[in-house]
C-alpha cells in the first residue's frame, strides 16, 4: 500500500474510532501497558516523548511517573486522539503534559531533546516502523531508554479474524501488515536497524475480557482499526460482519455471556545510541 495513503487511512480511521476506543479497550490493554511502563525506565523529573498516544491511556501513567517536575509530550497522527489526550490531561490537572498532532516518522523535535521515548501499540500502523524507531532514537538523549509495545503473532491473537471479515465486504486497507511487527525476531531486528543498543524483549500471553457481545463488537468494529471501514457499512453488512466475527470468537464465549479472548503483546526496550543520526527529511504526512 502506498505510504501516503496508509497515513491518511490511519489518521482518519483513528479519528473515527476515537470516541469508542477508550470505553472498548481501556481495561483490556492494562497488562500491555504495565509491561511497557515497567521497562521504560521512567523517573521523576524526566522529559518523555510518547508517539501514537491514542486517547492518553499511557500518557497519564507516564505523567504520574515523571511527576510535575517532569515533562510529557504526547503525539499522534489523529487530531481526535490528540484532542482526547489533551482533555484527559486537563481533567486530571496534568499541566506538564503537552499534546501535538505529529507523524511518528517525522518528529519535529531537536536531537537528544528527551530523556526517554515510548510507543504503546502504535508501531503496527506506521508505513515504515524502522524510520519511526530511528526518529525516536534521534530525539532521545544518548543512552536514554526507548520502549515500544506491539501486538504479537497473529496465531496468538484470537480476535484477528476481524480484518479478513471486514475486507471481504469493504476494501478497507486498514493495515496490511498489522501483525508483521509481532513476528519472531522482527521487532528486535527493527530496533537494531534503528541503532538501539542493549535491547531486550518480552512476550506476554494474556486474555482480553469483554462483559458481553455488544461491548466486544463496539471495541472491535467502532473503536479499533476497522472503524473507518465500518462507517461505510450498510445495516445489512454491519449485521453480517457482527455475526461473522462473533462466529470467529465463539470458542472464547464464557458461560456468563462474557468473552475471554487470548492475545499476545510484544515489548522491546533498548537505549538510544551514543551518536545520533541526522534528522530525516520531512515529508507529507497524508493530511
Amino acid at each position: 500500500m502506498d505510504a501516503k495513503l496508509q497515513r491518511r487511512v490511519q489518521r482518519y480511521g483513528w479519528d473515527a474510532a476515537a470516541a469508542h476506543y477508550e470505553p472498548g479497550w481501556a481495561s483490556s490493554l492494562t497488562l500491555a501497558q504495565n509491561r511497557l511502563i515497567s521497562v521504560a525506565g521512567l523517573a521523576p523529573g524526566m522529559r518523555v516523548l510518547e508517539t501514537a498516544c491514542g486517547s492518553g491511556l499511557v500518557t497519564a501513567r507516564i505523567a504520574y511517573a515523571v511527576g510535575s517536575a517532569g515533562e510529557v509530550t504526547a503525539t499522534d497522527l489523529s487530531q481526535a486522539m490528540v484532542d482526547a489526550t489533551a482533555r484527559m490531561a486537563a481533567e486530571r490537572g496534568l499541566a506538564h503534559v503537552t499534546t501535538v498532532r505529529m507523524d511518528a516518522e517525522a518528529l519535529d523535535f531537536p536531537d537528544a531533546h528527551f530523556d526517554a521515548a515510548v510507543c504503546a501499540l502504535g508501531l503496527m500502523y506506521v508505513p515504515d516502523p524502522v524510520r519511526a524507531l530511528t526518529e525516536m532514537a534521534r530525539v532521545t538523549r544518548p543512552g536514554g531508554r526507548i520502549a515500544v509495545t506491539v501486538w504479537g503473532e497473529r496465531k496468538n491473537c484470537g480476535w484477528c479474524e476481524i480484518f479478513p471479515i471486514v475486507d471481504a465486504r469493504v476494501a478497507s486497507e486498514v493495515c496490511p501488515l498489522f501483525f508483521g511487527t509481532g513476528g519472531r525476531g522482527v521487532l528486535e531486528k527493527m530496533v537494531s536497524e534503528a541503532g538501539l543498543r542493549d535491547t531486550a524483549e518480552w512476550r506476554d500471553q494474556v486474555e482480553l475480557v469483554w462483559p458481553d457481545a455488544d461491548s466486544l463488537l463496539s471495541a472491535m468494529i467502532d473503536g479499533g482499526p476497522v472503524a473507518l471501514a465500518a462507517k461505510r457499512f450498510a445495516p445489512e453488512v454491519r449485521a453480517e460482519v457482527e455475526a461473522a466475527f462473533l462466529g470467529s470468537v465463539a470458542a472464547f464465549l464464557c458461560h456468563d455471556g462474557s468473552y475471554a479472548i487470548p492475545a499476545e503483546f510484544l515489548t522491546v526496550a533498548g537505549r538510544s545510541p551514543p551518536s545520533q543520526r541526522p534528522k530525516s527529511d520531512q515529508f507529507d504526512d497524508g493530511s
